[in-house]
C-alpha cells in the first residue's frame, strides 16, 4: 500500500474510532475486541521501512518512543473513559473531556517524535503511526473490557472516570 493510501487509512481509522467513542456505546461481551488493533499491526507490519536502513538505530528508538507513547495513550484513554451499568446489566462507556486532552496530548507527542526524526535525518514511513494506532487501541480496548468486567455499580449504577468528579446519569443515544 502507498503512503498516501496508509495516511488516509489511519486517518479514516482515527476519525471514526474517536467520533464512535464521544458517544454512548455498549461494551460487548464478546472476546473481539483485538481483531481491529490486529489487522492494523498486520497491515503496518508487512510494509517495507518501518525501520529506515540508513538510520537503524535513531528509527528503532524513534519506534519504541512511538509505541511507549501509544500504549500510554491507550492506557489514558482506557481510564479516562467512564463506564456504567444499565439496569438491564449491560455496561455502557463514553469517553470524557479528559479522553479528548489524552488524544490531544499524545498528537502533540507524535507530533514531536516527528520533529525528532525530521532533525535526524530518520526517514519515517506511516507504517510505525500505524503501528502505534494499533498499539493504542488494543490496550484501549483490552483495559476498557477489563474494567466492564470487573465493575461494581455505585448506587447511580456508574463507575466514574479519572477527572470525572462529577457523577451524572447519562442516557442511552437513540440511533
Amino acid at each position: 500500500m502507498s503512503g498516501l493510501m496508509n495516511a488516509l487509512m489511519i486517518f479514516a481509522v482515527a476519525a471514526v474510532v474517536i467520533a464512535r467513542q464521544f458517544s454512548a456505546r455498549r461494551i460487548g461481551s464478546d472476546r473481539r475486541w483485538w481483531i481491529v488493533p490486529a489487522v492494523l499491526a498486520v497491515v503496518a507490519l508487512r510494509e517495507p521501512g518501518v525501520i529506515d536502513p540508513h538510520h537503524q538505530a535513531e528509527a528503532s528508538l524513534l519506534l519504541g518512543a512511538e509505541l511507549v507513547t501509544a500504549l500510554a495513550v491507550g492506557a489514558g484513554w482506557a481510564w479516562t473513559t467512564r463506564i456504567w451499568t444499565e439496569p438491564d446489566g449491560s455496561v455502557w462507556s463514553k469517553s470524557t473531556r479528559a479522553s479528548g486532552a489524552v488524544w490531544i496530548a499524545g498528537i502533540c507527542l507524535r507530533l514531536g517524535l516527528f520533529g525528532i526524526g525530521v532533525l535526524l535525518g530518520v526517514h519515517q514511513n506511516s507504517s510505525a503511526l500505524m503501528l502505534g494506532l494499533a498499539a493504542t487501541l488494543l490496550v484501549r480496548s483490552g483495559l476498557l473490557t477489563w474494567r466492564a468486567q470487573s465493575i461494581g455499580p455505585t448506587a447511580t449504577g456508574q463507575v466514574p472516570a479519572y477527572g470525572d468528579g462529577v457523577r451524572r446519569v447519562l442516557r442511552k443515544e437513540r440511533l
